[in-house]
């Protein structure tokens, strides 16, 4: 058996690869290497919610939390009190999987019925006043505070301000920095805040916040890169810019690591595209593609995703509520199946059916992919050849299971034998 030298080289053979050859190759991919390394992180390993609930700054009060949880408990009790209500609004088989999933998304509302919270000073809230968005802007500081504070604030809750078009930019950076001024005189910034920049159409609008916030956190004495923020897509701009080149790529460059998601605006991306009103919908055409553009720019980025909403409204008879939770519903799953495991929640009712979409997908799945990650962590084959990849997509599934509640870490590390740093190690977190 013939013998290599430490270098590659062969004996008595000019057929290998030479010390400056692969030397080369390591002075050419070095910069690669990096940028790579810079570009696409990869997840962060935070907990992402499964919904961001949307709250008029004018509406926002201390009880908002807790008023929402007893709203959508009582439309859930009224509606679906038992599993077979339920079904029969969903149009799903009521079965023990339902009966469990009913059970734990009622446990859920009375535990944690908001995971993210938006206070809005953008479409919701409207022009006002300079002296009552000031107000508005402190008081929401001064709540988010108190409710951290006290323990009953949701593991993430901040602001979205105006949009940085020159008509409502000045509004809405003075907002802006009432609302971080107010936080840090009150104790500093909660570990869950989220700001939100709204109708992006350029790049240059969010480097324009990158500057606010690079000034604001010298000023404060904070450590650089501590506030990041979420780009909402919005308009035909943020996907597809006038030079042809996806736009949305370019918009997380230019958050220079501050980027922590990119949300989806149904109707004013839908009407953008001149989507009737009628039309517009999160299963829109329009919506499907520029959601589809949205997760291959921000694949690897560490940059969440999350869809929108819809403004059915799940009130009025019981006929009229089932029929808006069977739409809520639907929508939820077929987002959950398409990698967007966030939406918007504009209305109390909606919490039950959220729950519900969410708890079922994962609580359904859960045997199978547990059996499939036990078997690629024991390489035992089977009837699916699973690859490091896949076993990272079925870590990821059940982590996010965990994290809503869906499913317990008790059950998860019985059906693979797994603990919760092994599930983060094999996700790549």
């Amino acid at each position: 058996m013939s013998q290599v030298e430490v270098d590659g080289t062969k004996p008595g053979s000019g057929a290998s690869f030479s010390s400056a050859a692969r030397a080369a190759v390591d002075a050419l991919l070095g910069p690669v290497d990096a940028e790579l390394a810079r570009r696409y992180p990869g997840d962060s390993g935070a907990r992402q919610p499964v919904h961001t609930v949307y709250v008029p700054a004018d509406v926002f009060a201390a009880d908002t939390v807790s008023s929402w949880g007893r709203q959508a408990l009582e439309a859930f009790d009224t509606h679906a009190g038992t599993s077979a209500e339920l079904a029969r609004a969903l149009g799903v088989p009521d079965d023990e999987l339902l009966a469990d999933v009913h059970a734990r998304v009622r446990a859920k509302l009375e535990r944690e019925p908001v995971e993210d919270l938006r206070i809005d000073f953008e479409d919701g809230y409207g022009p006002r006043p300079d002296a009552e968005e000031d107000a508005a802007a402190v008081r929401a500081a001064e709540l988010i505070g108190a409710a951290v504070a006290d323990g009953s604030a949701p593991p993430y809750i901040g602001i979205r301000i105006k949009c940085m078009e020159a008509a409502v930019r000045s509004r809405g950076i003075r907002t802006l920095e009432l609302f971080l001024a107010t936080l840090i005189a009150g104790g500093g910034l909660p570990e869950g805040l989220v700001l939100t920049l709204p109708k992006v159409t350029y790049a240059e609008q969010v480097t324009a916040l990158v500057r606010l916030l690079e000034d604001f956190e010298r000023r404060a004495g904070l450590p650089a890169g501590r506030i990041g923020f979420e780009i909402q897509i919005e308009t035909t701009q943020a996907i597809l810019g006038a030079d042809g080149r996806a736009t949305v790529a370019r918009m997380i460059e230019a958050a220079e690591g501050r980027a922590t998601g990119l949300h989806y605006g149904t109707f004013d991306y839908s009407a953008s595209c001149g989507v009737s009103a009628a039309y517009q919908s999160m299963d829109h055409p329009v919506a499907d593609h520029a959601k589809a553009v949205m997760q291959v720019a921000a694949a690897g980025t560490g940059v969440r995703l999350s869809d929108g909403s819809t403004n059915v409204v799940p009130t009025g008879p019981t006929e009229q509520v089932h029929a808006a939770w069977k739409l809520h519903h639907d929508l939820v799953r077929r987002s959950l199946a398409r990698a967007y495991y966030q939406g918007w929640d504009m209305h109390p009712a909606h919490l039950p059916t959220r729950y519900v979409a969410v708890y079922s997908f994962y609580r359904e799945g859960l045997a199978a992919a547990a059996a499939r990650l036990s078997a690629y962590v024991a390489k035992a084959g089977g009837d699916v050849m699973d690859e490091p990849a896949t076993a990272k997509a079925l870590s990821g599934y059940l982590l996010r299971g965990l994290d809503c509640g869906a499913v317990d870490p008790a059950e998860v590390t019985r059906l693979t034998g797994l603990d919760r740093k092994q599930l983060d190690a094999l996700a790549g977190r």
